[in-house]
């Protein structure tokens, strides 16, 4: 594992590389005649160091399959489960459910315990859904949250869901939903939406995707292409979608776009069958949908996250460890693996051989791997402790977003 500490290695490069481009100062003027120099070739440029490049050089195979893996764990405590995910496999961040919240001081222990374990190494994503409403996942000493749908002010919650994760050590919120609850029908999504049609969502999922990343939280916006129009749950079931690619573009894809065009760092890719897309797979592991539809159509050049893969639409079609490795082929970056040890030994293991075989080429692997350590630089993740917040003020927050 490494031992530098990520954030402080990449400073030092940016330091000596400054420090060596400082002009030397000028000599005083001599009153001798000047010698004409002779000719001589042009010194060859300074090649610009990378310091990206220089920090990844020093990890090796098993730590870069390892920054791939948001994982989730049992307990309430930073145990053996969770010490094993950081330290043997190398994991890129963990996710909190609520099985892991008891109270805000368990929490802090919690996220301080994980930060703790990582040691000097490159900081965790340590991430939540925390949506508000159906999907909380706060202690009890912190009030509930509506709904998106119900929300009047929108820059108001995404201000609260940042403050709230901030508070608890947490660094990345799966929020906010950009679905549209276009399908009356729909059990997973519903009123987590901000609105029934795109032009609300795009308005009301934008002004909360803002205010969540300007708290320090980095947001990710789910579930990529939209899961707004589908009758079956993917945690259960794989959804099929039948819209053409213009349908798409003209409804679902238009609060995506606009928060690619806002320079949204993160997306997280759903797990439905885009039959007018890929008639054979799932978004997650489409290289249609997620390297042609939103990296090359789109244009969105941050880190793309799975849902969770050990989810029934998932699991009910394939092994987990090719599930992994198809992710990662179709142009995925993180993938989250939220239940039971063995799945996380399966998938890291399967994204090992298949790099190791040369299915999943150097160049592959070092792609996703630079996205992750350039967004965990970029927000500032450090393995800092924080302490017990004031949970009075963050409640008063919470107070403003429920009455508006």
């Amino acid at each position: 594992m490494i031992t530098r500490n990520f954030i402080a290695v990449l400073l030092l490069f940016v330091f000596l590389f400054t420090a060596g481009c400082q002009a030397t100062p000028t000599p005083a003027v001599s009153a001798a005649p000047t010698p004409v120099p002779s000719p001589s070739a042009t010194p060859a440029p300074t090649p610009t160091p990378d310091p990206m490049a220089e920090a990844m050089a020093a990890m090796t195979t098993e730590e870069k399959v390892g920054q791939l893996l948001t994982v989730g764990f049992y307990g309430t405590q930073a145990g053996e489960e969770a010490r094993s995910y950081i330290q043997d496999y190398h994991v890129g961040g963990l996710i909190l459910f609520g099985r892991n919240v008891e109270s805000a001081q368990q929490l802090v222990d919690l996220t301080n315990g994980l930060k703790a374990l990582a040691g000097d190494g490159i900081p965790l994503f340590l991430s939540i859904d925390q949506e508000g409403g159906t999907v909380e996942r706060m202690p009890p000493e912190i009030r509930r949250l509506p709904n998106a749908y119900e929300v009047a002010d929108p820059a108001a919650l995404g201000a609260t869901l940042g403050a709230e994760c901030a508070a608890f050590g947490l660094n990345t919120d799966f929020a906010p939903s950009l679905d549209i609850w276009s399908n009356p029908n729909n059990t997973v999504i519903g009123k987590r939406a901000f609105g029934s049609d795109a032009a609300s969502v795009t308005e009301r999922g934008l002004a909360c995707l803002t205010a969540i990343e300007e708290s320090g939280t980095i947001p990710v916006v789910k579930h990529f292409p939209g899961h707004g129009d589908t009758d079956t749950d993917s945690h259960v079931g794989l959804p099929v979608v039948n819209k053409t690619r213009g349908e798409l573009l003209e409804s679902e894809l238009l609060p995506f776009q606009s928060a690619i065009d806002g320079g949204v760092p993160a997306v997280m890719v759903a797990h439905i069958l885009m039959t007018q897309l890929d008639s054979d797979r799932p978004a997650s592991l489409s290289p249609e949908v997620v390297t042609g539809l939103l990296r090359e159509e789109l244009g969105f050049a941050g880190v793309v996250f799975t849902d969770d893969l050990t989810m029934g639409a998932i699991t009910q079609n394939y092994g987990l460890g090719e599930a992994a490795v198809l992710a990662v082929e179709a142009g995925c970056d993180v993938l989250l693996v939220c239940h039971e040890a063995s799945a996380v030994e399966e998938a890291y293991t399967a994204l090992l051989e298949a790099v190791d075989t040369g299915r999943l080429s150097q160049e592959r692997l070092d792609e996703s791997v630079r996205r992750i350590l350039t967004l965990k630089q970029t927000y500032g993740l450090t393995g800092d402790p924080v302490d017990l917040p004031d949970l009075e003020a963050l409640n008063t927050q919470v107070d403003t977003v429920v009455n508006g």
